[in-house]
């Protein structure tokens, strides 16, 4: 996946009729984002494996459950068994990268490895090679609605000179701040992957709102 994407987080979802949220952008994005949060790793609370069981039901999309969680490989399995076809976990809460990578491989499902903003950018550069995508997070974990962190935009540069360097095709995700103002930056900085909530859930019309992301993203 080397076009740009935009990935609508169901954080920022109406959960009141959410079946309906996610028909919405279905029909204009083939990604959906899902955070997992477990009141440890992060100071908020979300949803789990029934919920993704259910949108599994209604949805053909691509679903990277992003683990915001202190036990991650706990829940590779269940979260695999529950529909998701990417599984990204946080690499400051793994004992070895190396070891959690290959068990999402022996899952069959894609892996992301995600980084804190307070993680120094070069604890996960040994290991974007092996993934298939490293997901930025440019505001602190835990909330939506959060605005964006400008020193991401150099973390995601580094990154992309990895990729570059050694000729990979792992794909590097942005959550937080994404918006009209923010997604071309991202996009220059060197990320193809941008997870967008309260920018496309808070507008009525969240098939436009995705379209209209895409193209300030591509601008």
């Amino acid at each position: 996946m080397k076009d740009v994407v935009i990935a609508p987080s169901i954080l920022s979802a109406d959960f009141a009729k959410l079946g309906e949220e996610i028909a919405q952008v279905e029909a204009v994005t083939s990604f959906l984002h899902i955070d997992i949060m477990d009141g440890h790793y992060v100071p908020n609370l979300t949803f789990g494996i029934p919920v993704v069981q259910s949108i599994r039901k209604i949805s053909k999309m691509v679903f990277d459950v992003h683990l915001m969680i202190t036990n991650p490989m706990d829940f590779f399995e269940p979260f695999a068994k529950a529909g998701a076809d990417m599984l990204t976990f946080h690499i400051e809460t793994v004992d070895d990268p190396d070891v959690a990578i290959e068990a999402v491989r022996k899952l069959g499902k894609r892996v992301g490895m995600s980084i804190h903003p307070d993680t120094p950018i070069e604890k996960i550069l040994p290991y974007v090679t092996k993934c298939d995508l490293i997901l930025i997070m440019s505001v602190r974990p835990g909330f939506g609605g959060q605005h964006f962190m400008e020193e991401s935009l150099s973390r995601i540069a580094a990154v992309r000179k990895v990729i570059d360097e050694n000729g990979a095709d792992t794909v590097i995700s942005v959550d937080g701040g994404i918006c009209r103002d923010t997604a071309s930056r991202v996009v220059a900085s060197g990320a193809n992957y941008l997870v967008a909530g309260s920018a496309v859930f808070s507008n009525d019309d969240h098939a436009r709102a995705v379209e209209e992301l895409l193209q300030c993203a591509k601008s």
